[in-house]
């Protein structure tokens, strides 16, 4: 969606994406055994990084 000319629309939408984003990590790192809120907080500071962290360096839980 573009906001052409409407720098306030386009900071919400941002925030929204890295918001939802922050979500999906938390539920990533959740089903690897991880906390979900401390990702979750994680993520809304680093956002994209947090995902690669999370899928590239995260081990899953091991299973017996």
């Amino acid at each position: 969606m573009s906001h052409v000319g409407c720098p306030a629309m386009q900071n919400r939408d941002v925030a929204i994406g890295w918001g939802t984003l922050a979500l999906v990590n938390a539920g990533l790192a959740q089903s690897k055994g991880h906390s979900g809120l401390l990702w979750w907080l994680i993520s809304l500071l680093l956002g994209p990084l947090a995902t690669f962290i999370i899928v590239a360096f995260l081990s899953a839980p091991q299973r017996d």
